[in-house]
């Protein structure tokens, strides 16, 4: 029996993972991160105290056994870790590498109380990595139901959702307004971050299933929600749009040429391969110093991407001050150590005409922090005759995003005081059969989250369609001989829906 771990005789430190060296990746692509080797691995896994509490998996929007993974890495059982991982987690080399761990499962790691915590998204991201070198993939027994089901979307929520709908036997589409399939994931986040090759694996594991994309399908301009249900032979749709639709300032000069959204720069240098110029034609403004206003993940993948692309100089533009940057504390030292300048407690007020329609600066104002808003967070005061001119010749707004209104006003989908879709706490929506999640529901939130949403909605989808959901079975409660016909629970039953056909009155 092995000897109980404690936190002396754990490894102390948190075994480091190998970067590229800031010199060389800001003038390429090529992720940055290396990952960890196998023995690197092996020594963080035991880090692991295996702690009964859990508070780990807690921790996780999805649930990941995650002291049940790192226990077969422990046992050299790589293949065993994948399919733990996988029973909840889908996409665990995309996972390991943009979720924000130390906010979530490694921030509350009962190993952080006294060290720092177990790098849970490196062991995950290295089973991951294992698992696409490897060609694992988890196929179930499916057995095929008579039920057809639209997937508007291909990014994580939608992703989970046509994954677990595709295991419970349905033929399921994936819709994607893109020529390739990912949403967020492939044009939002850089490949320095999370390289094409990663979402491309995911993707194929999904086909294995029998999940089918069809890009370059807009939903609501193509057709609507309402004819996939009616006319499409649909049974049920799951809308996970997300919220790419950018947020600008709306100050004097914000629609000078030379101002863009991070969305947009992002699209095009990620999707649309700009970053590849000559080889791909796509247009996208070169500026030599740029300013970035925002302080989130978006607007360090814009600031980062602006370096590898030739700016010159790369500035953050931020209200508030470090202390409450929204951005995860390694994407803010990456940036620093590539060569960002940072301009805390400064706001912008208006962007400044060069005399040909194009940009010549900004002028900002200082800001002090005052009593916290709404967010917990000081809310930040101009400080008086503070003006001042910043020179710049690129503005990008990294401030947020809203949702996509297509989908909102081609449908007759209710939609809440901010435009985003209304669902009940099973995310059904306002039309029967018609259930959303993910950023298009709740703003803009994790890969994790919009995958966890992704999956509760699989799961009152199946309960909505009538198919047993096996990963929850029917609580003990119920099982009495009043709430059972020839042995078998009433609430197992199946039902037919039924067409009626309207007729012309005589």
């Amino acid at each position: 029996m092995a000897k109980k771990k404690t936190i002396r005789t754990i490894p102390q430190q948190r075994t480091p993972m190998r970067e590229q060296d800031p010199r060389e990746r800001v003038t390429n692509f090529t992720e940055v991160a290396c990952g960890y080797r196998v023995e690197e691995a092996l020594i963080e896994a035991e880090r692991c105290l295996m702690c009964p509490e859990q508070p780990c998996v807690a921790g996780c929007p999805v649930g990941i056994d995650i002291p049940g993974f790192i226990q077969k890495l422990t046992e050299k059982d790589y293949r065993g870790a994948y399919d733990v991982m996988t029973d909840t987690n889908l996409l665990p080399a995309i996972c390991g590498r943009v979720c924000p761990q130390e906010t979530q499962c490694e921030g509350v790691c009962t190993v952080g109380d006294t060290l720092e915590p177990v790098a849970i998204g490196r062991l995950e991201r290295w089973v991951g990595d294992k698992a696409i070198s490897e060609g694992w993939v988890n196929i179930p027994y499916i057995e095929p139901s008579s039920f057809r089901v639209g997937i508007v979307g291909s990014g994580p929520a939608g992703m989970a959702c046509a994954a677990d709908m595709a295991k419970a036997g349905c033929d399921v589409t994936v819709f994607e307004a893109f020529h390739q399939p990912g949403g967020v994931l492939r044009y939002g986040i850089p490949d320095f971050r999370l390289p094409n090759e990663v979402i491309d694996a995911e993707i194929d594991n999904l086909r294995k299933l029998g999940v089918k994309f069809e890009c370059n399908t807009l939903v609501g301009r193509l057709f609507t929600i309402e004819q996939m249900i009616n006319e499409m032979g649909y049974d049920a749709v799951f809308v996970g749009t997300g919220a790419g639709y950018p947020s600008m300032l709306g100050i004097p000069g914000d629609s000078l040429n030379g101002v863009l959204s991070a969305n947009e720069l992002l699209t095009r240098c990620n999707l649309m391969r700009a970053k590849e110029f000559p080889n791909y034609d796509t247009p996208l403004p070169h500026g030599h110093r740029v300013a970035v206003i925002g302080a989130g993940n978006t607007a360090m993948d814009a600031m980062r991407v602006s370096l590898r692309l030739g700016a010159e100089k790369v500035y953050c533009i931020y209200r508030r001050s470090r202390t409450e940057c929204p951005a995860r504390a390694e994407e803010v030292h990456h940036a620093e150590e590539e060569g960002v300048e940072f301009h805390w407690l400064t706001n912008p007020i208006a962007v400044i005409d060069d005399g040909k329609g194009g940009v010549r600066g900004m002028r900002c104002v200082r800001m002090e922090l005052g009593e916290p808003d709404d967010s917990g967070r000081r809310r930040p005061v101009p400080v008086a005759g503070s003006e001042h001119d910043f020179e710049c010749d690129l503005v990008v707004f990294a401030i947020g995003t809203n949702a996509n209104p297509i989908i909102g006003q081609t449908s007759k989908l209710k939609l809440n005081k901010r435009g985003y879709i209304a669902v009940d706490e099973n995310l059904a929506t306002s039309v029967a059969g018609v259930f959303a999640g993910g950023d298009i529901v709740t703003g803009a939130a994790t890969v994790i989250e919009a995958m966890g949403a992704g999956r509760k909605a699989a799961r009152n989808m199946k309960s909505w369609l009538g198919i047993r959901d096996i990963d929850f079975p029917y609580a003990a409660e119920g099982r009495d001989s009043t709430n059972k016909l020839f042995g078998i629970d009433l609430r197992e039953r199946n039902f037919a829906r039924v067409r009626v056909a309207a007729t012309a009155k005589p």
